[in-house]
């Protein structure tokens, strides 16, 4: 295999060596998926006599359990990017990613400051100018927080529809811990939301929206692919999260509170 190849059996799950000793990991925290059927396999591949590589076929399928372990890591974005389910599936149960935490506060920070940005471009102030730096950097806090709970009542919307049709979404019960970090990574949109204020043009608010149905379109697949449910299903658990979302922002607008939310944020103003 070439340097690709080596990258994504990193990415797959250890090195050669840990494979060669624990070939067969039968344990639940250790179970992978197939890629193209979703049925559990108990490896992604073997080590014959010390560099020669086998990927495991399927059972149920005949095909490999992950071809992705041989691709580059940017080949691997690209096809995420494209929605494909065996990027998804991939990325979710072979692999070892612990960024969950990171990323969503970090997403938070950009809807936070795209909010924060309009707010100054809309408020003409004439107080003092520390005052104005006290309040602004209040207003920075207040945005970040307006926007972490509306993303909450998001994902509350999408468990509780997801609960509700439990019997019908899987034999199992759902692995609603798993979703939650499959719905945070699959939110990495909203970095492109910095860029697009950044390098500001007549085009803004369009691409605004642009990223909303990326972010959206994102978060429907990874819901279908984790909890192996249909289309249907997972474009009804996104609509009941929007509700929700969207009943929080009106609340805070009653209230008062925000200025651009992600509801109401890419029908702002001109740029």
């Amino acid at each position: 295999m070439g340097n690709g190849g080596r990258s994504g059996l990193q990415q797959g799950k250890g090195n050669v060596d840990e494979v060669a000793a624990t070939p067969t990991a039968a344990s639940a925290s250790c179970q992978y998926r197939c890629i193209e059927c979703n049925q559990e396999a108990k490896e992604l591949y073997r080590d014959y006599n010390h560099g020669v590589l086998k990927i495991t076929i399927c059972k149920s399928c005949q095909k490999p359990v992950d071809k992705y372990i041989e691709y580059d890591p940017v080949i691997i974005l690209i096809n995420a990017i494209l929605c494909k389910a065996q990027a998804y599936r991939h990325i979710l149960f072979n692999t070892q990613i612990n960024i969950h935490g990171k990323l969503c506060i970090f997403c938070l920070l950009c809807e936070a400051y795209l909010r924060w940005w309009q707010l100054q471009d809309s408020n003409q102030n004439t107080a003092p100018d520390d005052l104005i730096r006290y309040a602004k950097e209040w207003d920075f806090y207040r945005m970040f927080a307006i926007a972490a709970l509306e993303q909450t009542a998001y994902f509350i919307g999408i468990f509780t529809f997801l609960w509700v049709e439990r019997p019908m979404t899987a034999k199992n019960k759902p692995n609603f811990i798993l979703l939650l970090k499959a719905l945070l990574l699959s939110s990495y949109g909203k970095l492109l939301l910095i860029p697009a204020v950044i390098w500001e043009h007549d085009y803004t608010p369009l691409c605004l929206k642009l990223i909303k149905v990326f972010v959206l379109t994102s978060n429907f697949q990874a819901i279908r692919v984790t909890l192996n449910i249909n289309r249907k299903l997972s474009f009804l658990a996104v609509l009941s999260g929007l509700l929700l979302e969207s009943i929080m922002v009106y609340f805070f607008q009653s209230m008062e509170w925000d200025v651009g939310s992600d509801c109401a944020i890419y029908k702002s103003q001109d740029f």
